[in-house]
């Protein structure tokens, strides 16, 4: 999947009192956490999702997985791109880090996917056109910055 060619879908961003290192290290463990528990193995599976489980290096890395998502690159301390796909979607989650001054950090989270066909359409609205996508960006955001801090 070339994700530049995926569809931008929005940008969700935070300004986190912490150090590049600690946003990192905080970024990893709330994906983990969010990601791997057995509700989004289950939603996964139901919607066809090709990485279903939590698996490969942690901290995560290259290859690393979650369920719905795979870890495409790492470059510690500044990216993290997950891709993922199922029988309605395509899709990226692009996870980017910013020194803004001493003890302090930006993190930015790009959204991009296409939704082919009908089911897609369907599923786009479902969760874009709900407003869920936006709730749940905010929340994950949310709560790396709170381990953070």
């Amino acid at each position: 999947m070339q994700i530049a060619s995926l569809p931008y879908i929005d940008e969700h961003a935070t300004v986190i009192a912490a150090g590049i290192d600690d946003v990192w290290r905080s970024l990893g463990e709330t994906l983990d956490r969010s990601f791997s528990g057995p509700g989004m193995a289950g939603y996964a599976r139901l919607v066809g999702s090709a990485d279903c489980t939590a698996s490969g290096p942690r901290p995560l890395a290259e290859g690393s997985t979650l369920p719905g998502f795979r870890v495409v690159a790492a470059v510690t301390g500044r990216e993290l791109v997950l891709e993922g796909r199922h029988r309605f979607s395509s899709y990226a989650l692009i996870f980017r880090l910013e020194h803004v001054s001493p003890g302090r950090s930006r993190l930015r989270a790009e959204s991009r996917a296409v939704f082919p066909g009908l089911a897609g359409g369907i599923y786009r609205r479902l969760v874009i056109g709900t407003g869920g996508h936006v709730v749940g960006m905010r929340r994950l955001l949310s709560a790396i910055r709170r381990r953070s801090e």
